[in-house]
């Protein structure tokens, strides 16, 4: 066929109809490029440098869950190479050594940091950096996520930025480093979406390896992610499509992080089980706890267990329930196609949701349902209420989807209401990572003495605290721990959520054992009365430094 002769006009190429174009570089740089200029500029807002880029000596002390991650890292980054890799020789030697993964050191960063020790600063660990780096990666995610559903214009990227770095959920992780890794979430979102519309083999080999990298982050978001991939199996049988592929693929990737585990040494341990003890309240995703807009404080959340709703709290966010309910109605019809053709995340996000809320179903601070004992393999996950998280991103992207396609403005509206009324809950872990608590302990007094020790001796140990009145020796014990981890001298004992032999108490043997070189046996105040008199030549080996007893 000969073209028509040029008449001087340009010939204009035609888009067919119903494809979108692709976005160019400088919109996809750009909307990259901001994502995470908005998630540096939280993080560096937020958490103080030193806390970042924390060193040994500060005259303030770590406290809560944060001081328990620290420790088991700085034990992890000191100790040699051996394997299973997360496992630390110097640290709970009563034990035999620790699996640090039981104690949340983040493995995935930890080794890393190992790497690279002879160029960090002593006593370095990797807990507050670990906050940095989530919070910059999180708008980041939620971009790739988004442009898996093919939106990639410049507006609703920003918009979906914004959302996601404000998320209640994901702010709320105060003292746990390792669930701010919600970033992972949007990432497996952004897989679900790509293999569900063509599942190339690098695409499969990117979402195994993620779930290897959520399983090394924290077991709970490896949880969240693996179901996040089987809903591509379950998307494409719904539509009618090949499945069978994406099913061995899901399988292979499941047998990765069971193969990972394994290898890890996470096979085998438990805890203290309590499945439903921290659930989700029902109207925890629509209660505004921390919202700047309605004016209501974050704490207490709902509760209806009497134990507390913080691993339960799921407020959504007004920018977020504001997009939610605009989309659908600007696009209901839209809403509804967009329902059946996910139709396999639709039966996931239901069932994460029904595992939030837990057999014991509330409904503000009243039990509405109670079905009974769960399965005991249910027992493993204690704070139910974490299941929520990805339910919450994929409404996100939902609404965003909705709104880009008529709106997009509406987008960045909402997402910057979405910042906003998250201002609360910003500053409320401004002020949580930007506390300095002193010492209780004679801190320097006790680096002198752990200055010589090649080996410490805590009594009591762990195992030997009554959990319903030992609060206050738990603290002094993870106080001493926290100052002992500068220099990661060999200890003996430390607290974990999980172990694969229940630790035994033996402190009277331990009290009554004769002094080896180089130890130092540290007696804390509510075991002085009934330990010291044990120790061999206790009246001239032992001398007061603080509150502590020490004997050398």
């Amino acid at each position: 066929m000969v073209a028509p002769a040029s008449s001087g006009a340009a010939t204009l190429p035609v888009r067919p109809q119903g494809r979108r174009a692709d976005p160019s570089f400088a919109s996809t740089a750009a909307s990259y490029g901001l994502a995470l200029l908005v998630g540096v500029a939280l993080a560096l807002s937020v958490f103080p440098l030193d806390f970042l880029f924390p060193a040994a000596g500060a005259p303030w002390r770590p406290v809560g869950d944060a001081a328990q991650h620290m420790v088991a890292q700085r034990y992890l980054i000191a100790d040699a190479w051996r394997w299973p890799p997360v496992f630390a020789a110097n640290l709970n030697t009563q034990e035999g050594g620790l699996n640090t993964a039981f104690a949340d050191s983040i493995p995935a960063l930890t080794l890393l940091l190992k790497a690279l020790r002879a160029w960090l600063p002593e006593g370095f660990h990797g807990v507050g950096l670990f906050y940095g780096l989530a919070w910059a990666a999180q708008p980041v995610a939620a971009v790739w996520a988004l442009r898996g559903a093919r939106e990639g214009r410049l507006l609703p990227a920003l918009g979906v930025a914004l959302a996601a770095a404000s998320m209640p959920a994901f702010i709320g992780r105060f003292g746990h480093a390792a669930l701010c890794g919600h970033a992972l979430l949007l990432l497996g979102l952004g897989f679900y979406l790509r293999l569900v519309r063509r599942p190339t083999p690098g695409r499969w080999l990117g979402a195994g390896a993620l779930q290897v990298l959520a399983l090394l982050v924290h077991p709970y978001l490896a949880a969240m992610t693996l179901a996040l991939l089987g809903a591509v199996p379950a998307t494409r049988l719904l539509r009618g499509q090949a499945f069978w592929g994406a099913a061995i693929a899901t399988g292979a990737a499941a047998a990765a992080v069971a193969g990972t585990m394994a290898a890890f040494g996470y096979l085998g341990a438990q805890g203290e089980g309590g499945y439903g003890m921290f659930a989700m309240n029902l109207l925890s995703p629509v209660w505004p706890a921390g919202s700047w807009v309605v004016g209501w404080p974050w704490s207490p959340q709902l509760d209806a267990t009497g134990h507390g709703g913080w691993e339960g709290y799921n407020w959504l966010g007004l920018g977020l329930l504001g997009a939610l309910v605009a989309g659908v109605a600007l696009r209901p019809l839209e809403a509804l196609r967009m329902a059946g053709r996910h139709a396999g995340l639709l039966v996931v996000m239901a069932g994460l949701a029904a595992l939030a809320v837990s057999f014991q179903v509330g409904f503000g601070a009243r039990i509405v349902l109670d079905l009974g004992p769960a399965p005991g393999f249910l027992e493993q996950f204690r704070a139910s209420g974490r299941f929520f998280w990805p339910v919450g991103y994929a409404l996100l992207l939902g609404a965003m989807v909705l709104l880009a396609r008529r709106a997009p403005l509406l987008c960045l509206g909402f997402g910057l209401l979405q910042l906003a009324d998250a201002t609360p809950l910003r500053a409320a872990i401004a002020g949580w990572a930007g506390q300095r608590e002193g010492w209780t302990l004679d801190a320097p007094a006790l680096r002198a003495e752990l200055a010589t020790a090649q080996r410490l001796t805590l009594l009591p140990s762990w195992p030997c605290v009554d959990q319903r009145t030992g609060g206050p020796t738990y603290v002094l014990l993870l106080e001493t721990l926290a100052l002992a981890s500068e220099r990661a001298v060999p200890a003996g004992t430390m607290y974990v959520a999980r172990w694969r032999t229940p630790p035994a108490c033996r402190d009277q043997a331990l009290a009554e054992a004769p002094l080896a070189e180089g130890e130092l046996r540290l007696i804390l105040p509510g075991a002085q009365a009934a330990l010291a008199p044990l120790v061999p030549e206790g009246e001239a080996r032992c001398r007061p430094v603080g509150a502590l007893l020490a004997c050398r």
